[in-house]
């Protein structure tokens, strides 16, 4: 699928370019503090090239599983040397770190002659033991689950817009509940990947003490930068207002709700002074894992999940849906990771799900399938592609229903069936696994995938 003309690594591989390389390298830093235009118009007039002529070679460039190339080859795609003035006025700080407690964090000062850790002394959270030794593995669906994310690696140029783009820009094309749809994902899911890639690395990392999870945390965390990415490139494809995209969940009730109800959770475990340690903050942290976990990637992601594919099954605006496709896929394993992660935290500490706490949690839950339910009727008041708001209702029932039981809570809602049967791959990790079979197998970037 990773065309020539969008190939990041082809301008690398031109070996026309081999005699003036050095020149146009010193120029360039030369002109470094200087507007983009500025930089391309100087590279052009130092090289000799034309925008309008066509490279006469262009080879891939190198990639892990090539075997050992020239470091010379190799560094041409390590990217832009650094641009930022390194010389700054000094500073005088008077902070003092003495009186904080590092233990269990993986910063704690190196104890010479400590003995070797061993699986029993890991544990999910609150754990002593040397966070920065990954082995001896303790939970292996934690290490399966960075590996299955690792062969699953996608980027967002590889994913041809064209198409999506001459729809847009035709003004029969879509009508505007559609374009509705399209715009308010977008808006949405560009704050909430945000807000989950946050959520990560300002509060959950520091509190899951284990390596292995950790070590998945840091793909997830990259995976939601990469979605980031995928809106911005899909806003920029289209020519979209960027302002009005990003900012979307400041200024639009329907998408600033979801946000405004997850916020709280992330707030209160990044505050430097929270620790683990207490039943009640054990609880705190258990109770901010089932919402961003269960209820932001599990549920609130649902009713834009369902729009974009549907777009895409009707062959409109292929590459958006293609895009949210492969995202679908990564939060679908972000998830069960997710789930996997609040379980093993149950089993370990079971005083801390008491009949009080999870009676909380259902109380979440329902009232997350109402927030949804209402996004969907506010996307679509009139229905589109089939699609309505009560089938949408129902859906999140049913949705609701099966992340109950994936973290041993009741359903809720009885009676309720699957209106979205194309969907039901994601509610399912073996299913899951089927569906995407060519990309979780081996690595491959650009597969692509099916829309039956």
């Amino acid at each position: 699928m990773l065309d020539s003309w969008n190939d990041p690594f082809a301008q690398f591989a031109n070996k026309t370019n081999t005699k003036t390389r050095t020149t146009a390298n010193d120029v360039i830093n030369k002109q470094s503090l200087k507007k983009p235009a500025a930089r391309t118009a100087a590279k052009r007039k130092t090289t000799g090239i034309n925008e309008t002529e066509a490279p006469a070679v262009k080879a891939r460039a190198p990639r892990a599983g090539d075997g050992i190339v020239s470091n010379e080859q190799l560094m041409t795609t390590a990217g832009a040397a650094p641009q930022v003035n390194p010389f700054i006025d000094p500073l005088e700080s008077n902070d003092k770190v003495n009186d904080i407690d590092l233990s269990g964090t993986g910063l704690e000062e190196i104890k010479i002659g400590a003995s070797r850790i061993q699986v029993d002394d890991k544990k999910i959270i609150n754990c002593r033991a040397d966070l920065n030794q990954l082995v001896p593995f303790k939970y292996d669906w934690a290490w399966q689950k960075y590996l299955d994310g690792c062969a699953n690696h996608w980027m967002p140029q590889e994913i041809n817009m064209t198409a999506d783009l001459a729809l847009w820009r035709d003004p029969n094309g879509l009508t505007e509940d559609e374009r509705t749809v399209i715009k308010r994902n977008l808006g949405f899911f560009a704050s909430a990947d945000s807000l989950v890639a946050n959520n990560l690395v300002l509060a959950v990392y520091r509190h899951i003490t284990n390596p292995e999870c950790r070590q998945y945390l840091l793909r997830q965390a990259f995976e939601e930068a990469v979605h980031t990415h995928a809106y911005q490139y899909c806003v920029e494809s289209l020519g979209l207002d960027e302002g009005e995209i990003f900012n979307m969940y400041r200024e639009l009730p329907a998408v600033a709700r979801k946000a405004e109800w997850a916020l709280p959770f992330t707030q209160h475990l990044a505050n430097p002074h929270f620790h683990t340690g207490t039943a009640e903050n054990d609880q705190k942290l258990l109770r901010e894992l089932i919402a961003f976990y269960v209820v932001f990637e599990g549920i609130f992601f649902y009713v834009g999940f369902t729009q974009i594919l549907s777009m895409g099954r009707r062959n409109k605006m292929t590459g958006v849906a293609e895009q949210f496709q492969y995202i679908l896929r990564d939060e679908s394993m972000h998830m069960n990771f997710g789930i996997d992660v609040i379980n093993q935290i149950k089993i370990e500490n079971p005083h801390l799900w008491t009949a009080e706490f999870q009676k909380e949690m259902v109380t979440l839950i329902r009232e997350a399938v109402d927030i949804e339910t209402q996004y969907a009727r506010d996307t679509m008041p009139r229905g589109i592609l089939g699609l309505n708001a009560p089938m949408f209702e129902e859906y999140l029932q049913f949705i609701a229903n099966r992340r109950c039981s994936q973290i041993g809570l009741p359903e809720q809602y009885s009676g309720v069936s699957n209106p979205f049967p194309w969907m039901s791959e994601v509610l399912d990790l073996k299913k899951e696994k089927n569906f995407f079979e060519t990309r979780v197998t081996e690595y491959q970037t650009g597969g692509a995938l099916n829309w039956d």
